[in-house]
């Protein structure tokens, strides 16, 4: 949830977020209305607990004959109470179906619209051309016998495949160059669950606009991640950090899972849009104050992976309108496609500033003058470092006119030394 102070103190900077991101400000007046008549049942409710309480101590010690009318007095109190703290619960669940639908406040400068309104930021490299005409990712890898999607199909349906071969040896040369530099920038490595309560998935903003694409197990109560972002952030649910010396880091490596139900008809050739893929995850609990610092040494880092990848990419500042409830900026590296003749998304990085910490209870205690102060909620960002869907890039930029692929230098020592991937006979 967002900072209640700046929701009663700044309302219109409340709503110009809400607008840009495409919602109505409406949601911001429903929100403060019912705020107020929270604080006002629970004033009302604390107050005749009070007059109870005063009521009580004159009852035990009033004379015996005036008894029977004070008592008389303290039931009608008493139901008065009861009726005042009904009114409580409902105006507090009323104010939180309300805040709920106030979404993170955007950063100044992030651009408002919806998903074709980003900004770009700056490019690297150049697209791929070839002197032949170039394959796509899925036919390069079924004749480097790396993707097959028909059995994947045959034992899980749509958007499944088996990774076979080079494809695996791929992904886990990807996850592993990906481990070993977020290790060595001091990035502790984690295998986080994937099975999460719904606080945790509620906490981090995936049962809002998201709730479709999320994995339910109705029968235990418990969600399938698409992203460790979740159990990470759950990792210090109601806990106060330790961040004087510095913010926590985690990479968490995890299979995801999403039902993509917002994306039908979308990318159903090959593994852009899948069910279930892997993925490394960057998340970093941290000082508001530093939150923006943290997010460009997120992309920084991204950056550099795709680079030694011998990728071209754009960066973009994604507009406000296509950020998910939870983020107040968020950064999209999209790498060209060759035979989509397009940029296509492998990672996004997130400041979430406050808005998961306030849901999850997530604070810290900075020093004043030396001194330990009052706890402050921390900000969380999140950031790939890998995934599944790079595989993509790789294949289609790297290709040669016999099928095989070039493998990036970088990416050779977790391959045995492997320089060309062959077709197989």
């Amino acid at each position: 949830m967002i900072d209640l102070a700046v929701l009663r103190a700044n309302p219109d900077l409340v709503k110009r977020s809400q607008e840009a991101r495409g919602e109505s400000p409406e949601t911001v007046d429903a929100a403060v209305a019912a705020d107020r008549d929270r604080r006002a049942a629970l004033t009302l409710f604390e107050e005749l607990r009070a007059t109870q309480n005063a009521h009580g101590k004159k009852v035990a010690q009033a004379p015996k004959d005036e008894k029977a009318a004070l008592v008389a007095q303290a039931k009608e109190l008493s139901d008065q109470v009861k009726q005042a703290q009904h009114a409580v619960t409902e105006a507090e669940q009323a104010a939180a179906e309300a805040l709920a639908r106030i979404e993170n406040i955007v950063i100044d400068g992030v651009p408002a619209g919806g998903e074709d309104a980003f900004v770009t930021l700056r490019t690297h490299g150049e697209p791929a051309s070839f002197p032949f005409d170039p394959l796509d990712h899925l036919t390069i890898g079924e004749k480097l016998g790396a993707i097959d999607m028909e059995r994947g199909a045959k034992v899980s349906g749509a958007r499944f495949t088996f990774l076979t071969g080079i494809g695996a040896r791929l992904e886990l040369a990807l996850m592993n160059l990906g481990l070993e530099r977020a290790v060595a920038a001091g990035f502790i490595p984690m295998i986080p669950p994937t099975l999460v309560r719904p606080e945790v998935m509620r906490g981090t903003g995936f049962l809002g606009q998201h709730a479709d694409e999320v994995y339910h197990l109705d029968g235990e109560d418990l969600y399938l991640v698409g992203t460790s972002e979740v159990p990470l952030a759950g990792y210090h649910m109601d806990e106060i950090l330790d961040l004087t010396a510095g913010a926590k880091r985690y990479a968490g490596w995890s299979t995801c899972y999403r039902r993509e139900a917002g994306a039908a008809g979308k990318d159903t050739r090959g593994i852009i849009r899948m069910h279930q893929f892997n993925k490394l995850e960057m998340f970093v609990y941290t000082t508001p104050e530093d939150a923006e610092a943290e997010h460009l040494r997120l992309v920084d880092m991204q950056e550099r992976m795709l680079q030694d990848l011998g990728l071209a990419y754009r960066v973009i500042d994604v507009a406000a309108g296509d950020l998910g409830s939870s983020a107040a900026r968020k950064y999209d590296i999209e790498a060209w496609v060759p035979t989509q003749g397009a940029y296509r998304e492998l990672t996004s990085t997130s400041n979430c500033t406050t808005y998961q910490a306030r849901r999850l209870d997530i604070r810290h205690r900075p020093l004043v003058d030396g001194q330990p102060g009052k706890t402050q909620f921390v900000a969380t960002l999140n950031g790939t470092l890998a995934t599944t869907r790079w595989i993509v890039a790789l294949l289609e930029t790297h290709q040669q006119e016999d099928g095989s692929v070039v493998i990036p230098e970088a990416l050779r020592p977790y391959l045995g030394g492997l320089e060309v991937a062959e077709p197989i006979a």
